[in-house]
């Protein structure tokens, strides 16, 4: 019997059957077949869109649900337990990253064009920062935007960029002002079909195989005014404010992931008999799956307590980074561990625990590095 938390009403527990209804048809019986392909079908994005998924927190104007974030907790919890973190990360890059970023800074015409569609699942939407000698340290990017009559004249490059290949509109973090550091970089909501806009390689990665990644190039892309996103300078500022809900999805996926791994580990453990006994029955297995599980509950509680905070509008940076910070090494730990309960069989391809395995590596790079996120905690205590 699953456990009932107070946080959750009678609302969230409708939907979140209804999105377990959705993953358990149009999300588990595919897993294989698009982990084989790198890619999900965008038919399943679509269905996400029809049924009011792709937009939760997004005002009702705008097409959206109006909800609160413990809506869009409950929708990465069961995307995530259909054991395909691929298409989590394509649908949470679009929902809590490229998303929320057309909410807080588009204008009306850039919602009606932009915003509205991808709620509806019409079109998929990324966001471009990272480059190849820009990562943590964004004032560092490269890519710059010139203004040029009506429009901005763009040159560059991205690297890393989720859903980058597929996408029909990106938006794209570039430097309007050379010398101003992190006061100088703008947003630009980028239509993918801009002359001069390139996917130049889809990047071949050890997990998230469904999920795409590409390294875009930008060559004298021409970009109208209009699609300036936010104020022009305070791209970088615009960036910031939108983590937390990205770093908040990260340990959501950690923790469900880890949770799913553990219970493979579990169900595997109860039936595979070594000296006499079932693997779990022996005390080193069955105290490591103890420390296991309660190291996954106090992720759980870590991610609920910062995410109780962003849905009350609290200043919560500091706890989201506690919480993308340890549950995401937890996960890593749990994986590690669980793969290691199956033995032999948990490094062939035919069990999923590699999967798991995989995709939870990269969890403590995504979204600012956990190194990034020790840094933001220990100036937080005065060091």
């Amino acid at each position: 019997m699953e456990k009932k938390y107070p946080m959750f009403t009678e609302e969230h527990d409708m939907l979140r059957q209804s999105v377990r209804e959705f993953v358990e048809k149009e999300v588990t019986p595919y897993v294989d077949e698009w982990e084989e392909k790198e890619e999900y079908s965008m038919d399943a994005f679509r269905k996400m869109g029809e049924l009011g998924l792709l937009g939760l927190r997004v005002p009702e104007e705008c097409g959206g649900g109006g909800t609160d974030y413990w809506s869009v907790v409950v929708l990465f919890e069961e995307l995530v337990r259909s054991g395909c973190s691929g298409f989590l990360t394509a649908i949470g890059v679009h929902t809590e990253v490229a998303i929320p970023a057309l909410v807080h800074f588009a204008t009306e015409e850039q919602k009606q064009k932009y915003l509205v569609p991808a709620v509806k699942g019409e079109t998929l939407g990324a966001l471009a920062i990272t480059e190849p000698e820009a990562g943590s340290d964004v004032a560092s990017i490269r890519t710059t935007a010139v203004e040029d009559d009506d429009s901005y004249v763009i040159n560059g490059n991205k690297i890393f960029i989720s859903n980058g290949a597929r996408a029909d509109w990106i938006i794209v973090a570039a430097k309007t002002d050379k010398e101003a550091g992190y006061n100088g970089i703008t947003e630009f909501i980028v239509d993918t079909k801009t002359p001069g806009f390139e996917v130049s390689r889809k990047l071949d990665k050890v997990g998230l195989k469904s999920s795409d990644t590409a390294e875009l190039f930008f060559t004298d892309m021409r970009v109208p005014k209009e699609n300036l996103l936010g104020e022009i300078n305070q791209g970088f500022f615009q960036i910031m404010n939108n983590f937390q809900p990205e770093r908040l999805l990260v340990a959501v996926g950690a923790y469900g992931g880890a949770e799913i791994a553990l219970k493979m580990a579990i169900d595997y453990a109860k039936e595979r008999q070594q000296f006499g006994k079932a693997v779990s029955r022996h005390q080193h297995n069955a105290f490591k799956i103890a420390e296991l599980a309660t190291k996954v509950e106090a992720s759980k509680e870590l991610t609920y307590r910062a995410a109780d905070m962003y849905n009350r509008g609290v200043d919560c940076l500091v706890e989201v980074s506690m919480a993308k910070w340890y549950t995401t090494e937890v996960a890593n730990e749990v994986t590690y561990n669980a793969m290691q309960l199956f033995g032999g069989y948990g490094y062939m391809m035919e069990y999923d625990i590699q999967r798991a395995w995989r995709d939870m590596r990269v969890m403590t790079i995504v979204a600012g590095t956990n190194e990034i996120m020790k840094l933001i905690i220990s100036r937080s205590i005065g060091l």
